[in-house]
């Protein structure tokens, strides 16, 4: 099941390469915006449950997929660019393990503990 759950995941973020190429920007943004996601982590620093809350809206698909439809609906390519970002990253995050996170740990995810548990 594991391996079946990946290989959707990376479905998912090649369709961000593929919606990503029909807008016009130069080859190198998507890799240059890629991680810029992870900056919600920056939570984390308040505490577990703000970390959690801020890294799960930015990975969380639905918030990709909505800001992505509303660039659409509004002809913005950078509403549109940071739905695919966010959706792309979201994709490429679960392909590594790295799940949506609960409140207690960073590393207790719905795809289950990440790493040796502390």
């Amino acid at each position: 099941m594991n391996t079946i759950l990946k290989l959707e995941e990376l479905g998912q973020f090649s369709l961000s390469i593929i919606l990503f190429n029909q807008l016009d920007y130069a080859w190198w943004i998507f890799p240059a915006c890629i991680l810029l996601p992870d900056l919600s982590m920056i939570g984390y620093l308040a505490n577990p449950k703000t970390g959690a809350w801020m890294y799960n809206f930015f990975h969380h698909k639905m918030v990709a997929v909505s800001i992505l439809i509303l660039g659409v609906c509004l002809n913005s390519s950078l509403l549109s660019l940071a739905g695919i970002i966010l959706f792309g990253h979201s994709a490429m995050d679960r392909i590594f393990g790295y799940g949506l996170k609960f409140n207690d740990s960073f590393k207790n995810t719905h795809l289950g503990w990440m790493g040796k548990k502390d």
